[in-house]
């Protein structure tokens, strides 16, 4: 039997029918407790539950709770950032360069021998909570203030930012000594994106073979220095042909059941087997394979409720959900995965272009092949003219303080059908969240980086050239055991 502890009414673990018992209390150590003093379990596992939960570890065993799976003192290391990082130097695992901090003076030195830009982050937070990339002194001092706040007992931790970076995931079931990495999940975006906010895709597209021979080796060995039990999420970073570690999650991650769809393994169901003691050799079903088909995972935000916010993605979550596409193409799987987000990409209509000027040099193949397929180009001044340069003919379109018609006329009066827009953040004078801001008011799709134009920009290509069938998960699992 299982007794489940929750209370959140949103999620689908508080339907009766889940456990065997449900108790609608929140996950504080005197609820736990009096809930284990009345039904006196084997014990307790605390890893399904997301962050919460592992905070309460230590507490919960130091009341004599038995917790099951990965022991509350390895979550502790996992968790406690000076801690991770002197374990990963001991198994010789590289990392961003790195210091921590417990002051703003400690902060400000560490900052200049590392240098900028770098990543600010506390420990033992869930969702990015107080993270972010900062570039230029000034800035590290305001948010440094604000991140002792989020976590005042807690060291803070500042990285070497990974600038174009590849983040890539791993959800692995692991029983103490041996590791079964389910699937590598390819970030859409560049590392500094949320890894909840990011869109992913199973199989990864561009790492090399090597890269994921070691990623799977360096999972192996901080499963077996973290004696992890049942699930692990750990993330990594490729960056000048180099693996980096980021941080590793002994939990479930709530990549979870995207893993589990698109690898046809129930992994929550094994996990729970691991913990009770069973040997990952007893699970024969376990086999390393590649699909012969995409699941992209894309996050579902509340930018529409929040009108005055900037729909920005950065270290910070953001999402309040995420959906799948699975299909036989990339293509198809990113079209579909949009569509079950609620964003209808265009199929046909005008496309407005409005770049940073960091992005500027990738703009004009995107451009081509945008209008490859039929669509009508808007550019404001500056990428209009690296894309007359460079051969390709756009229509000018004015930004809101150089006059009317501007870009907040054409989306209101639907004139454009999909923005691709980068920030140009604090370098500019004029702030550009208003393109963003109208977009989501009018519903129009809009992309926010250029790793994610390009892949939205093969997923109207894929949709425009074939025909969605429709395939049950069942059917896609049989193509993939059949492998």
């Amino acid at each position: 039997e299982t007794i489940m502890v929750n209370c959140n009414p949103e999620t689908v673990s508080t339907d009766y029918d889940t456990s065997d018992k449900l108790y609608f209390e929140p996950l504080t150590v005197e609820d736990v407790l009096n809930i284990y003093d009345k039904e006196k379990p084997e014990g307790v596992i605390v890893q399904f539950g997301g962050q919460t939960p592992l905070n309460i570890a230590q507490e919960l065993k130091d009341c004599g709770v038995k917790v099951l799976g990965t022991t509350p003192e390895s979550i502790g290391l996992a968790e406690d950032r000076e801690h991770f990082r002197d374990r990963m130097i001991a198994l010789d695992i590289p990392q961003p360069d790195s210091g921590t901090a417990r002051s703003l003076e400690e902060a400000v030195a560490i900052a200049e021998s590392i240098g900028y830009p770098l990543m600010v982050r506390p420990s033992f937070v869930l969702g990015g909570r107080g993270m972010k990339v900062v570039y230029d002194q000034d800035e590290l001092i305001k948010h440094a203030e604000e991140a002792i706040q989020v976590s005042p007992e807690y060291p803070m931790l500042i990285d070497r930012f990974l600038e174009h970076a590849i983040e890539t995931e791993v959800d692995a079931l692991c029983d103490g000594e041996d590791t079964f990495v389910a699937a590598t999940m390819e970030h859409i975006e560049f590392a500094g994106v949320h890894s909840g906010d990011a869109a992913c895709v199973i199989p990864s597209r561009t790492i090399k073979p090597e890269h994921l021979k070691t990623i799977e080796d360096y999972t192996a060995k901080i499963v077996k220095d973290l004696k992890a039990i049942g699930l692990i999420n750990i993330q990594y970073a490729i960056c000048d042909d180099r693996v980096y570690i980021l941080e590793a999650n002994p939990r479930a991650s709530r990549t979870v059941p995207y893993v589990s769809k698109v690898m046809g393994i129930p992994m929550a169901r094994i996990a729970t087997y691991l913990v009770m003691g069973r040997k990952l050799r007893e699970f024969p079903e376990l086999k390393k394979r590649t699909p012969p088909y995409f699941g992209v995972k894309e996050a579902v935000f509340p930018f529409n409720m929040f009108p005055e916010v900037d729909p920005v993605l950065g270290p910070e979550m953001k999402s309040t959900g995420e959906v799948m596409g699975i299909a036989d193409t990339f293509g198809l799987a990113f079209y579909k995965a949009q569509a079950a987000a609620g964003t209808k990409l265009p199929l046909k209509g005008t496309v407005l272009l409005t770049v940073a000027d960091k992005d500027k040099a990738e703009i004009s193949p995107l451009a081509k092949r945008i209008k490859e397929m039929g669509f009508e180009v808007f550019t404001t001044e500056g990428t209009g003219e690296v894309l007359r340069d460079n051969g390709v003919s756009t229509k000018r379109i004015k930004k809101l303080h150089e006059g009317r018609p501007n870009i907040a006329d054409a989306i209101m009066n639907k004139e454009i059908q999909l923005v691709i827009n980068t920030p140009v953040g604090q370098s500019s004078k004029y702030d550009d969240s208003y393109i963003r801001k109208t977009a989501i008011q009018y519903k129009v799709p809009y992309v926010t980086s250029m790793t994610a134009a390009q892949a939205t920009a093969e997923g109207i290509e894929a949709m425009a050239k074939s025909e969605i069938v429709p395939k049950s998960l069942q059917e896609y699992h049989k193509e993939l055991l059949g492998r």
